[in-house]
């Protein structure tokens, strides 16, 4: 059992680790959005996509660990937490302290992580409706109104406002 609890430390401390690189680089993400670096940005994501990769593989070897800690305990793993086995663990302080800590550190991260993103989607989620009202503005300027020129048998033969031959006139 020991063993187990071992591996199962070792293995929340290297993903809190990749948590914790996660988080710096989202950190690293927010002045990139504002200044709207999209090669950055891009770099950035590459960087976060080898971490998330990492991250999966340690939380398949946690779901082992925690599976056979299940079974020597003859616990149902689907029911089983990390603050269950915490509890369990009175009996060995110094293994059920290293847990804790551990877990601790964990939901920190990954809190601070959730804050850090949910800023940058606030920023991502400006930029495109910056975007997206100087795409209408430019729309808007191309379908300007008609003037009201008339001619004497009432037909409107005014010509639209601020749009020209619509192209490059090279003869300028």
């Amino acid at each position: 059992m020991a063993s187990l609890m071992e591996n199962l430390i070792n293995v929340l401390q290297e993903e809190n680790a990749a948590y914790e690189s996660l988080l710096e680089l989202s950190m690293k993400k927010t002045p990139i959005i504002v200044a709207s670096d999209l090669e950055g940005l891009s770099k950035i994501t590459d960087e976060e996509q080898d971490i998330v990769a990492k991250i999966n593989r340690l939380d398949a070897k946690r779901a082992e660990h925690t599976q056979d800690i299940a079974n020597v305990l003859n616990k149902d793993v689907k029911n089983l937490k990390l603050a269950d086995i915490i509890e369990i663990m009175a009996a060995r302080p110094k293994e059920q302290k290293a847990l804790a800590q551990v877990h601790d550190a964990l939901k920190d991260t990954i809190g601070q992580l959730a804050r850090v993103n949910e800023q940058n989607k606030e920023l991502i989620a400006s930029s495109l409706e910056m975007v997206e009202f100087n795409m209408n503005l430019v729309q808007s300027m191309r379908s300007a109104p008609e003037t009201a020129n008339y001619t004497r048998g009432a037909y409107n033969s005014g010509s639209i406002m601020g749009r020209g031959n619509g192209g490059f006139d090279a003869k300028q």
